[in-house]
């Protein structure tokens, strides 16, 4: 038999198993269909294309999904790669095969700006098909994993960009569907190819050690078994070595070596019900010495991803300590494929739509945060989202939230109800009354006080809360309540960042140009684009970024420039006691500012600050060491010390051309603390081509991590780039130019 075939008998044959009267017509006729639509292709391994659709469909029938799943994966590369239509397969197959395979396919018609606004709009489109049928993410991960399991046939550039994605998105939802066999597996492959020394270097001493392990793993499992016998407890029992990443994690995060890992083995005791459970805990914990701390019931409090187990960590006689995991066998399934097994056990299926349960609400909500965010935005949100460790606390009625780690009153009350967190006026947890930016613990009692008269929320609620969904409920209230205030803000901070790159408004509001830049925006007018910075949906930077690229594109930006210049030598910056500028102000100078009033005169820029060229500046005049340069937000230039005795000492300083080359000033980085976060950010430096000259991190109590960097930066068109990488890495909360001190 052709080999093709026979792997096409052997799927149907592993989807009979668990389907009652199995249509074998309607799906030998969806793999001949896919079969002819791609001849004459193939994948860089150099087999026929078919192959991969066939994986695909063979690991969605391990699940045992329906059968319009394994369909659905059979044809799931159709519309992408080849000529079929959306509507041919919805004729042959039925519309909700079409809609499945259209949820898996990328949007490869549409043109797109960037790489990151390609990955958000296809990651956008795959939630919304996967909030409206939970199978579209199930078929798009076996599609995933099937990629990964072949990836040595592309390139390296390739191999580590779809492992960082699989990392970082992939391998999450896995998690949070409750997939946790699938979810090692992508990581274990991933980690192959993102770090291949260090995966290699943990697979082959686990190879070195391999007798070791299994003597090791025989003889606890015997020991359980026997015990358990004689107590009369029906149960399976297994044990196994941890998956090569957890070991990595573990190893580099903690400076470990394997010999120094806490938990490197794990047996699973699965039992028929849950009293059994329990009955098997109190033998484990009599056979061997418990590590206190080290029990976790998950079967009382479910892990919001469906997961339930009794976990328990000992010491046995040899002075090894290894986890013991016990369940029952519905907790088993569900551990290991997750939502897929989940639906084994709900009746009546067939009548409900699937993706509509509650389990699947965060995906709901997930969208829902992501709403009015711009591509890079919404990748980096999403990423945090999925990756956050998580707390869980308890409602006064002992209902479970659960929340990122770190989260606070705020996060919580705006969990609870958007209008629970628009009039609270303070929190209590555990009974004593507590500031907003209190970091929640696991197990803590929380109680939201609120009052009708309450004016709504704060604007640095928004820097206090820590859960997208949170800050998307702020920004969402001032969107509706403060829309005057906004626009007014927005239109503030919209013109000062023009004017630090040298763009006059009138660039913008042309006819010609300005339907341009709205569209490039994405927004109707523009008081809605002012509006939008005015409540954070953006940023006055994002903006004006986009802003330029389009005048770029449409060849006005020098055109502009040159009018500008003909209208103005220098930006004005108004001072008490002021005079008009110099008409014989030198185009150049050593340091690149000119001071008005004064002759050539010696300048330095502040340290608290550190001014660079496209920054609004202000100079004040020292006893005996010159101008010093401050930026006009710097705190030590506050208009209010720009009054009285020294009102005399400050004065109008510009930006002229220099000689040079570059202008060092300081950042600092707020970031979750996480392994690999100051590799991360040299990397960015180091792709933004800057100089780096000095880089320092520190870990705080509260899990965040400050990493303080000086660059030197040619203007700030330049720092600002270097910014937007910085806050583009995964964790990081803000990047802040120095201020005063």
């Amino acid at each position: 038999m052709d080999p093709i075939l026979e792997r096409y008998q052997a799927l149907e044959d592993k989807v009979s198993l668990y389907t009652p009267n199995l249509d074998t017509r309607r799906l030998f006729e969806a793999f001949t269909y896919a079969d002819t639509a791609h001849n004459g292709q193939l994948r860089k391994s150099g087999e026929p294309y078919i192959i991969h659709p066939l994986a695909v469909a063979e690991i969605v029938a391990d699940l045992e999904l329906d059968v319009d799943s394994i369909i659905a994966a059979l044809l799931h590369d159709c519309i992408e790669d080849t000529d079929a239509t959306h509507q041919e397969i919805a004729k042959r197959f039925g519309e909700p095969v079409a809609a499945l395979v259209e949820g898996v396919t990328k949007l490869t018609q549409m043109q797109f700006v960037t790489k990151e606004e390609e990955q958000m709009e296809n990651l956008r489109k795959m939630l919304m098909a996967m909030s409206r049928d939970i199978r579209v993410i199930l078929i798009k991960i076996c599609d995933r994993l099937h990629n990964m399991r072949t990836m040595e046939y592309q390139s390296p550039r390739k191999q580590r960009e779809k492992s960082r994605e699989t990392m970082e998105i992939y391998a999450p939802i896995a998690h949070r569907l409750g997939m946790q066999k699938l979810k090692w597996e992508l990581e274990d492959l991933s980690l192959r190819y993102l770090d291949p020394v260090g995966y290699r270097e943990i697979e082959e001493e686990l190879a070195v050690r391999s007798s070791a392990h299994e003597e090791f793993l025989a003889g606890i499992q015997h020991r359980i078994q026997q015990r358990l016998e004689q107590e009369g407890i029906h149960c399976t029992i297994y044990g196994r070595v941890k998956h090569i990443y957890s070991i990595y994690r573990k190893m580099f995060a903690q400076s470990k070596t394997l010999d120094e890992i806490f938990d490197l083995y794990a047996f699973r005791v699965i039992v028929d019900d849950i009293p059994g459970c329990y009955n098997v805990l109190g033998c484990i914990h009599d056979m061997f010495k418990p590590v206190l701390g080290r029990f976790k019931d998950y079967i009382g409090t479910p892990k919001p991803n469906m997961y339930q187990s009794l976990h328990t960590t000992v010491i046995g006689r040899e002075g090894i300590p290894f986890e013991v995991q016990i369940r029952t066998w519905e907790m088993h399934q569900t551990a290991e494929y997750g939502i897929a097994a989940h639906w084994k056990y709900k009746q009546g299926l067939a009548n409900r739509k699937l993706g509509t349960e509650q389990e699947f609400e965060w995906v709901r909500k997930l969208l829902e945060n992501q709403q009015d965010t711009d591509a890079e935005e919404f990748v980096s949100t999403l990423k945090v989202d999925l990756f956050a460790d998580e707390v869980f606390v308890f409602t006064p009625n002992g209902d479970v939230v659960n929340l990122p780690a770190g989260a606070t009153p705020i996060d919580f009350a705006y969990s609870i109800h958007s209008a629970v967190g628009n009039t609270m006026v303070g929190a209590r947890v555990n009974g004593r009354m507590v500031p907003y930016d209190y970091a929640l613990q696991n197990g803590e009692i929380v109680e939201v006080l609120t009052s009708k008269s309450a004016k709504g929320p704060s604007r640095d609620w928004l820097k206090i809360a820590k859960s997208n969904e949170a800050r998307n409920k702020i920004r969402q209230w001032f969107k509706k309540e403060r829309r005057e205030e906004n626009i007014a803000t927005g239109r503030t901070a919209f013109e000062a960042e023009l004017k630090h790159v040298r763009i006059p408004l009138s660039a913008v509001t042309s006819d010609e140009v300005l339907p341009h830049v709205l569209r490039k925006v994405r927004l109707g007018t523009l008081d809605e684009l002012y509006a939008a910075i005015g409540y954070g949906g953006t940023t006055a930077a994002k903006a004006v970024a986009r802003v330029r690229d389009e005048l770029l594109r449409l060849g006005r930006l020098q055109a502009e420039k040159a009018a500008a210049a003909a209208r103005t030598t220098a930006e004005s910056v108004i001072v008490p006691g002021s005079t008009a500028p110099s008409t014989n102000t030198p185009k150049r100078t050593e340091s690149g500012i000119v001071v008005e009033g004064l002759g050539n005169c010696l300048v330095k820029f502040a340290k608290c600050c550190t001014p660079v060229p496209g920054d609004p500046v202000i100079g004040f005049i020292t006893r005996g060491y010159g101008v010093s340069v401050h930026r006009q937000d710097c705190p030590n230039a506050d208009p209010s010390r720009r009054r009285g005795e020294e009102a005399a000492r400050w004065v109008k300083v510009a930006w002229v051309e220099s000689s040079l080359p570059a202008y060092r000033t300081s950042l600092e980085v707020s970031a979750k603390d996480r392994d690999g976060l100051t590799l991360d950010v040299a990397m960015a430096l180091s792709s933004a081509k800057v100089k780096v000259s000095a880089l320092s991190a520190r870990a705080q109590p509260d899990g965040h991590a400050i990493v303080n960097i000086e660059v030197e930066v040619r203007d700030k068109t330049e720092l600002d780039a270097v910014i937007n990488r910085l806050n583009n890495i995964q964790g990081v909360y803000y990047v802040a130019r120095a201020s005063g001190k």
